[in-house]
């Protein structure tokens, strides 16, 4: 399927800072200057040459004369002469000469223009340099770093007013089947709320694209058709979950196929659950037809769409954060010959990370929404035997399955 998608589906835009939290940088970020811009002090106390305290102590403190205070927001333009201390602020410039910053709990005043040391500070101490945060001509975020808060703020350190991130894929979500009922319905018995509009939708909105919905549609050809074509206008890539009557998946295969070349491209993942996925590709366009029961729903989500949404395509997957290293609660069992994914929960029990495997059947919510994580089993595996180390990947982090 990778090699019928262009290598990115996004499109970028520059656009205010203020506006790009949680999306991803189109370019990396080069630092364009040092920053803080200048040595400063980490805590409040006086700025000295480090030298001048060597061999300080409680038993024979060294003496120094106040020299003057360095005025927060100001450059301090008196040099620092040898025995000589400045008062300074925390965040205060260091004055030229100074090297190291003395924390005002290890001195004593003496009279009115002196203080007493008893601790030594080497140089560097309770400093910050002018280029430690960021240093100008060096890369400060690589292309397509997803911008947390923290990340808003550190470019706001440098100047940064705008920058170039990849626009959201506006992603259409259709679910289809005769016993699905939108959720302010009422259901009749046999009928089910739409769930996986909305845990889609959650999804979508997760990996910074943007959800479009298209309703609940009957397991009727005409109908979903229609409804394929209009979200095919519309969006950069379609999803259709659901129809469990006999023949409904056949009906998204079929409409792919109509809608255009190379149409269908794989029916069915060597996964559970996610087995029924079916995926194809109209004019370099994703379209995705996703199991009904909404946890194989998600997974499938997470293999074949969430690369789409984090990195445009799959040419260029990149590692995000680690998973989380736990031992299994459990024996687990699995078929050879495909990729078993298992829901866990996380506890911890005198000082040992556990994960508690979170069983039930095919089709329940519950499972999905008490577990922390999961953990997969390789397709030539047999299982996963009690006390194994494994990885377990947490919802809602950067990483792929």
């Amino acid at each position: 399927m990778a090699a019928l998608l262009p290598i990115d589906l996004r499109r970028s835009e520059v656009v205010p800072i203020l506006q790009c939290l949680g999306r991803r940088l189109a370019e990396a970020v080069p630092g364009r200057e040092n920053v803080p811009g200048f040595t400063r002090s980490t805590v409040d106390g006086y700025a000295v040459k480090a030298a001048d305290t060597f061999g300080a102590g409680d038993g024979a403190p060294a003496y120094f004369t106040v020299a003057g205070e360095v005025l927060m927001g100001a450059r301090p333009e008196q040099a620092l002469e040898l025995g000589e201390a400045v008062r300074i602020s925390t965040g205060g410039m260091l004055p030229p000469g100074a090297d190291a910053v003395l924390m005002v709990e290890h001195t004593e005043l003496v009279g009115a223009e002196g203080i007493e040391v008893y601790r030594p500070v080497g140089p560097g101490e309770n400093v910050i340099y002018a280029d430690e945060d960021i240093r100008a001509g060096t890369e400060v975020y690589p292309a397509n770093n997803l911008l947390r808060p923290q990340d808003i703020g550190y470019l706001a350190a440098m100047g940064e007013l705008r920058l170039n991130v990849f626009a959201p894929l506006r992603v259409g979500i259709i679910s289809t089947g005769d016993e699905i009922v939108p959720v302010e319905a009422k259901p009749s018995p046999g009928q089910v709320r739409d769930v996986n509009s909305y845990s889609l939708y959650g999804q979508v909105l997760l990996w910074g694209g943007e959800p479009v919905l298209y309703g609940v549609v009957k397991d009727d050809i005409t109908l979903l058709s229609e409804k394929l074509i209009q979200a095919y206008e519309s969006t950069d890539l379609i999803l259709v979950s659901g129809g469990s009557s006999v023949g409904a998946r056949d009906h998204t295969a079929e409409i792919i196929n109509r809608m255009g070349a190379p149409g269908l491209v794989f029916h069915g993942l060597a996964v559970k659950p996610g087995k029924p996925t079916l995926g194809g590709v109209v004019d370099r366009k994703p379209v995705f037809g996703l199991p009904g029961h909404p946890a194989a729903a998600l997974i499938a989500f997470d293999l074949m769409v969430a690369p789409l949404l984090k990195f445009g395509g799959y040419h260029q997957i990149q590692t995000g954060a680690l998973p989380v290293r736990a031992l299994i609660s459990r024996s687990l069992a699995s078929a050879p010959g495909r990729e078993e994914y298992f829901r866990v929960k996380l506890q911890r029990r005198q000082g040992v990370l556990w994960a508690d495997p979170v069983l039930g059947k095919s089709g329940l919510l519950k499972p999905m929404v008490e577990a922390d994580g999961l953990i997969g089993v390789p397709l030539a595996s047999e299982g996963i035997a009690a006390g194994t180390e494994v990885d377990v990947v947490l919802f809602g982090t950067d990483y792929v399955l």
